[in-house]
């Protein structure tokens, strides 16, 4: 089983690869780990931290992509999260590999961002890893990183938290956990 979770940074993706690590007992990968090793470690590396995540996603992604599939043919179990999963990312697999795979994507809503913007995302952005407060993060520009997301989530598995993040949360939880089961049942 794969478990792919994409979305706009500050969302909780990698708090809830933490969670399903912990109950579906499988690992899991930062894609931004990934990002930061490159670019640290190569001098060809053609990307920098500061380049728009579209961009980024369009280098990296064919790596994570590969990863993955190597994952699919060895029969392993992986989460993989990030903000640089496309929102097309299941289109790149075989039918018999999205049958092994669970991809969804978190978002918020521009009221939910207006109204917690302080006390709820950036309070909670360092959950799992410690996350700087960056100039883009303000209201005004987390709002349209959103509202293009949510452009290109057209026909993707996209969860937009709307009022109560940790009530709507679960609503992702039993969603993935159905997905489990399907895929547990079927003996893929």
């Amino acid at each position: 089983m794969i478990i792919l979770i994409g979305g706009v940074s500050c969302t909780g993706k990698t708090f809830m690869a933490q969670t399903l690590m912990e109950k579906y007992k499988i690992p899991y990968f930062s894609i931004d780990h990934l990002k930061m090793g490159l670019i640290r470690a190569s001098s060809y590396c053609d990307f920098k931290a500061s380049d728009p995540d579209i961009e980024i996603t369009r280098k990296i992604w064919p790596v994570v992509r590969e990863m993955i599939r190597t994952i699919l043919e060895n029969n392993q179990h992986i989460i993989v999260e990030g903000c640089y999963i496309p929102p097309d990312a299941i289109r790149d697999f075989t039918r018999d590999d999205r049958k092994q795979i669970i991809s969804l994507f978190l978002g918020f809503s521009e009221d939910y961002i207006r109204m917690n913007f302080e006390r709820g995302i950036i309070a909670h952005r360092s959950e799992i890893e410690f996350k700087e407060i960056d100039d883009y993060m303000t209201p005004d520009n987390f709002s349209r990183l959103h509202a293009e997301a949510r452009d290109r989530m057209e026909n993707s598995n996209y969860f937009e938290i709307h009022n109560d993040y940790e009530k709507e949360i679960e609503g992702v939880y039993s969603w993935i956990d159905l997905k489990a089961e399907e895929i547990n049942t079927s003996g893929v």
